[in-house]
């Protein structure tokens, strides 16, 4: 029964550890690119219709670049999570590893526009958001990862004839 509800807790923990990892990691680019929006919001009037016309034109093209981009991090990220899960790697250095080298993955993958041009030219805010979104995962999910518990040291055997913890008399 124990193996149950650890495998029950497992399809609660994971999907939970991989939605607070999505969260933190926008949270992460959008921090990272806040002067954008002051600078947007400090922009006289006609200037602010210019970027919300450019937005809207630009849009749907981003929004496709930013969906290729997500998938295919998902998709290198998923590969790590089931490599933790199936050989039980709880280390947070290993998943904060899994979420940058995914989101830098995922950036070099989808990256390129037709004219060989990069969209985002410096992944260093991704990689950034995938490290912490990698420990907010660990946070969640991976410190337990693994269904079956890992392996431990069995402790030692007592001598034969010998019953660890009772003391015999000595000889006389």
């Amino acid at each position: 029964m124990d193996s149950v509800g650890r495998l029950l807790l497992r399809f609660l923990l994971v999907p939970l550890g991989a939605v607070l990892a999505i969260l933190v990691a926008v949270a992460v680019v959008a921090m990272a690119n806040w002067r954008a929006v002051t600078a947007l919001a400090a922009a006289d009037v006609e200037r602010q219709g210019d970027y919300v016309l450019a937005l809207v034109a630009a849009g749907p093209e981003l929004m496709l670049l930013l969906s290729a981009v997500a998938t295919l991090t998902l998709a290198v990220a998923a590969v790590g999570v089931l490599i933790a899960e199936a050989f039980a790697l709880r280390s947070w250095i290993f998943h904060a590893a899994n979420g940058g080298l995914a989101t830098w993955i995922g950036w070099s993958l989808a990256g390129r526009t037709d004219d060989g041009l990069r969209a985002i030219t410096d992944p260093t805010a991704l990689v950034a958001a995938g490290l912490a979104g990698g420990l907010a995962y660990w946070l969640v999910a991976g410190s337990t990862s693994g269904f079956f518990r890992p392996w431990r040291e069995r402790p030692a055997r007592p001598p034969s004839g010998e019953i660890a913890g009772v003391d015999r008399p000595p000889p006389p």
